[in-house]
């Protein structure tokens, strides 16, 4: 599956964006003349707008706490499943192997928890008013399957026993096209709760190209447009 889901995913991202170049720029100008900005405080504050949803902590602050800590720990979470792939070596002497674990073990599971939280958060949202009149049947079956992932992955976090070395033998057998499974990996308690893990992972990869997540690629390029808007209506308000 991660053979197949990570080429769809890349073909998928480029044919979604590929769409957007193709729809008609207008031929209106959103800025004035006179307007002057530095490139440098134009990004900075595009920047603001992508990371800090300072929009959200305008018309919800509680919405934004949730927001702000889902962003983050995936953030995070993208990071430490590095360590499938290589370790973090300079980390890993400083702690040691023992320290390594206990480290990777109290993040790991800090982050488990608050994406499931959040998640948890954003479905109740979904479920209630105002939320559930401009719902959608995608918006809970992506809500469901972020839920999946992030349960099972939390299961095999507190109650597995998969050794990282083990994982990531498998991980670069993979990346390498020669598959294997090390005898640690096989014989593991965990090994059907990281097959499911798996699985619900690549089926979320598989439709992230067409999921409302592709606001990670396109969300530049409207902040961009919209606070061009909002700066101008400002002006003309004055």
């Amino acid at each position: 599956m991660l053979w197949v889901s990570v080429p769809f995913l890349l073909a998928g991202m480029t044919f979604r964006i590929f769409l957007w170049f193709r729809v008609p720029r207008s031929e209106m100008k959103l800025g004035i003349f006179g307007q002057k900005e530095h490139r440098t405080t134009k990004w900075l504050k595009l920047g603001k707008d992508s990371f800090l949803f300072p929009q959200v902590l305008d018309i919800d602050r509680g919405m934004w706490g949730f927001l702000i800590s889902f962003h983050l720990a995936i953030a995070v979470l993208f990071i430490g499943h590095l360590r499938l792939i290589f370790e973090f070596t300079a980390l890993a002497k400083a702690l040691g192997d023992l320290g390594m674990e206990q480290f990777a073990f109290l993040i790991g599971g800090a982050i488990g928890i608050i994406l499931l939280i959040t998640v948890f958060y954003f479905l109740i949202r979904r479920l209630t008013l105002p939320g559930k009149k401009i719902s959608a049947p995608e918006d809970y079956f992506l809500l469901i399957l972020l839920l999946l992932v992030i349960f099972t992955g939390n299961y095999m976090r507190f109650f597995g026993d998969i050794p990282i070395t083990a994982y990531r033998q498998y991980v670069n057998s993979l990346l390498s096209f020669n598959p294997y499974i090390p005898t640690a990996l096989d014989t593991s308690v965990a090994r059907w709760s990281l097959g499911i893990h798996v699985m619900f992972a690549n089926m979320l990869i598989f439709y992230l190209p067409f999921s409302k997540l592709m606001h990670f690629v396109g969300s530049f390029a409207t902040n961009r447009i919209r606070r061009e808007y909002l700066w101008v209506n400002s002006y003309k308000r004055l």
